[in-house]
């Protein structure tokens, strides 16, 4: 017989029989039946169910207007492009987000800079952005790091003193809460991601928040092709055929297939946010003062959406590497990956900015350490507890 503690790598028996991914949409009944109704309706693509997915997310959210649209990265992209930035314009975010962030901001046609984050929260540094603002800063765009909110006082009053827009990247954060005030009613706008591995998915898919009318209407107006009416008002008109060219814009729009299964998403994102939270604070539990972990921030001034359960690996306690660390979980059948590579150090962006590596000590010392564990509704505690177990299987196996 294996030896329960020798590694699985190496002969010894796995934690799992089989492998818990890192994260999984939690889809059933209610959905399936929206989805249906929409294909036997016959209207598939952007009409009723997207308006009635953008009123439900408004009341939920409790903000004046909401955009759906394709991804986040669509409503970067249209909340960026909004501002008609000029060549040299800069906007400001962080090193520790997916790509998107800084994708959209060239290709709204200004300069990405990049400022370190916090130590705790891994989220941009208010004190970092003061520092970097300069004459050519139009906008910051902070990210809401694996669902926790940024120190948004601090951040809306650098904007304010210096007459700059706040465009938050909430991709993590649908649900989180900052000083008892929702995400998504915070910045001038607030973009909201409904990828499959999200807290509230609609399979791809995404949304714009804000309360200006003029920031919804041009997001509406690109995120349609820059056309007045789009086809399912059009087609509740006298005049279905006509319509006029406003801008030079994008095809963004959410479907009506889309929004079927988020409809009933969000009427499940409170009990979904609960359980992500109870996984949390198991995991939180286990991990306190192990050797080896050193577990994610939370803030009393906030409410974590935890779409990420992001440890940090403690090197001085550990005789490898991140890279086999989170090999040896996927032998033990749990499954793990990093969130995220800092934006400068890929290839594209060493580039553009020319920052070398020590460049954001925190951020970059910060990724050497991370790995994201399994964190999603459909968990099981004793999933949970077979994720517990195999980070100290593999911490013991591997002590320095």
């Amino acid at each position: 017989m294996s030896n329960p503690s020798q590694l699985a790598s190496q002969g010894g028996r796995p934690v799992r029989e089989s492998l818990l991914p890192v994260a999984r949409p939690s889809l059933g009944e209610a959905e399936r039946r929206q989805v249906l109704e929409v294909l036997e309706s016959g209207w598939i693509t952007a009409g009723p169910r997207v308006e009635r997915f953008e009123s439900a997310l408004a009341e939920a959210i409790g903000v004046r207007h909401v955009v759906c649209v394709s991804s986040c990265t669509a409503a970067l992209h249209v909340a960026l492009a909004g501002l008609e930035l000029a060549p040299g314009d800069e906007v400001i975010t962080t090193p520790l987000t997916y790509c998107a962030t800084a994708n959209t901001i060239l290709q709204a046609g200004g300069r990405p800079v990049l400022v370190d984050v916090e130590p705790d929260t891994l989220n941009l540094d208010p004190a970092r952005v003061a520092d970097a603002i300069s004459e050519r800063t139009r906008a910051l765009v902070p990210v809401h790091y694996a669902g926790h909110p940024c120190d948004m006082d601090a951040i809306l009053e650098l904007a304010a003193r210096h007459r700059l827009r706040v465009i938050e990247d909430a991709a993590h954060a649908i649900g989180a809460r900052y000083r008892d005030r929702a995400v998504g009613t915070l910045g001038d706008a607030t973009c909201f991601s409904f990828y499959a591995t999200k807290n509230l998915t609609t399979g791809e898919g995404g949304a714009l928040t804000t309360d200006s009318d003029r920031i919804a209407e041009g997001a509406r107006l690109l995120s349609a092709q820059g056309v007045s009416r789009a086809a399912w008002q059009r087609e509740q008109s006298a005049e279905p055929w006509f319509y006029e060219v406003r801008a030079a814009g994008f095809k963004y729009n959410m479907t009506d297939l889309q929004a079927a299964i988020g409809l009933p998403q969000l009427a499940q994102l409170a009990g979904f946010t609960a359980r992500r939270q109870a996984l949390a604070r198991r995991f939180d539990r286990a991990f306190a003062g192990h050797p080896a972990v050193e577990i994610p921030a939370c803030r009393d001034s906030v409410t974590h959406a935890y779409h990420l359960y992001p440890i940090r690996l403690r090197p001085e306690a550990l005789a490898c590497d991140r890279a086999r660390f989170i090999r040896e979980l996927r032998a033990e059948n749990v499954g793990a990956t990093v969130h995220f590579i800092p934006i400068h150090f890929h290839p594209f962006y060493r580039k553009q900015l020319e920052l070398a590596p020590g460049s954001l000590p925190v951020a970059e010392a910060a990724y050497e350490r991370l790995v994201s564990l399994p964190l999603y509704p459909a968990m099981t505690d004793a999933d949970a507890d077979d994720v517990v177990e195999a980070v100290a299987k593999v911490a013991t196996a591997l002590a320095r």
